[in-house]
């Protein structure tokens, strides 16, 4: 099943609407198939990896990171479906599908046709790795990740404005790697006035999977704003955004705040150098906190790790 995670990963960013599923065909203790949701949602990591195997699926356990679905589409035939056709005698799922076209009667058909199911394995993992499609599942919105790059002191620029750069280039790359991971980024009218930033990906490789480009502004947009751009004017309109799971908010602090305010931020980045600027821009603003003990439990730590100089740390709600 951690096989199967890491080839979902493959995927993050390039499948919505569909999840970002991963999944791994064993045969006789051998890997004979693997696969992992393609770009656009199609073909299935399932159909993927029954494609790799052929006929030694035959018998064999499938590993796969969620349910298989149940629902026919025009698309593609249901993974339930193509499984049970293929002889496959066990499959091994993370979590069920919440999707109500599936949501357990994926599990319920391969169990009617003599399969064995064992699901619930490295569930938690699973949900972190599909977390755009839960997300939007469940409430109808993106996943959001914020990203913060500050100086140990928490600023995110002198007080001048200037902010290149604060973090080193393995903190960098690692943020590149993430909008990568995205199918949206997201930056305040400020931020993207100010600094014309690109928003890209400048990893190589990777140069292709840069996401859409999102500003937030309670104005509308200037004249020149280019068809490249989408302008939303409050934090809500996210939920509007058309094939968008992942969204990435990466600045400034009016934006950050905005987010943060509006409780819809599901997982916080935190970038921090060894530096000290003093008298600096703030990472953040108000974020409508009114009471201090409202701010413990909120978040949870989920990942820390050194990236060069700079100091990595992962938060998810609490």
């Amino acid at each position: 099943m951690a096989a199967a995670l890491a080839l979902a990963a493959r995927g993050r960013g390039r499948t919505a609407p569909n999840p970002n599923v991963g999944c791994v065909i064993v045969r006789d203790g051998r890997v004979v198939g693997r696969g992992w949701t393609q770009p656009g949602g199609r073909p299935h990591a399932e159909a993927m990896a029954l494609g790799e195997a052929e006929e030694k699926s035959r018998g064999a356990t499938v590993y796969t990171t969620l349910e298989p679905c149940a629902h026919q589409s025009a698309r593609g035939p249901a993974c339930a479906t193509s499984l049970i056709a293929a002889g496959i005698a066990r499959v091994v799922s993370a979590i069920t599908d919440p999707d109500p076209r599936t949501d357990g009667a994926g599990h319920a058909q391969l169990e009617a046709a003599g399969i064995a199911v064992t699901p619930g394995v490295l569930a938690d993992e699973a949900r972190r790795a599909m977390a755009g499609f839960l997300t939007r599942q469940a409430l109808g919105r993106p996943h959001v990740t914020l990203k913060l790059a500050t100086s140990l002191d928490g600023a995110i620029a002198r007080a001048d404005g200037e902010s290149r750069w604060i973090t080193g280039p393995a903190a960098r790359a690692h943020a590149h790697l993430e909008r990568a991971r995205h199918e949206a980024i997201l930056v305040g009218r400020g931020t993207w006035e100010t600094d014309a930033p690109a928003l890209d990906v400048r990893l190589a490789g990777l140069e292709a999977r840069a996401p859409r480009r999102i500003v937030l502004s309670s104005r509308h947009p200037r004249e020149g704003g280019g068809d490249e751009v989408a302008w939303i004017n409050a934090p809500s309109e996210i939920a509007s955004l058309p094939g968008v799971d992942h969204l990435l908010v990466e600045g400034g602090a009016g934006a950050a705040s905005a987010f943060l305010a509006a409780d819809l931020i599901d997982r916080l980045l935190l970038y921090r150098a060894p530096i000290l600027i003093g008298g600096g821009l703030p990472a953040l603003g108000d974020i409508g906190l009114t009471s201090l003990a409202d701010a413990h439990g909120r978040w949870r730590q989920t990942d820390a790790r050194q990236l060069g100089s700079d100091r990595l740390e992962v938060y998810e709600r609490g």
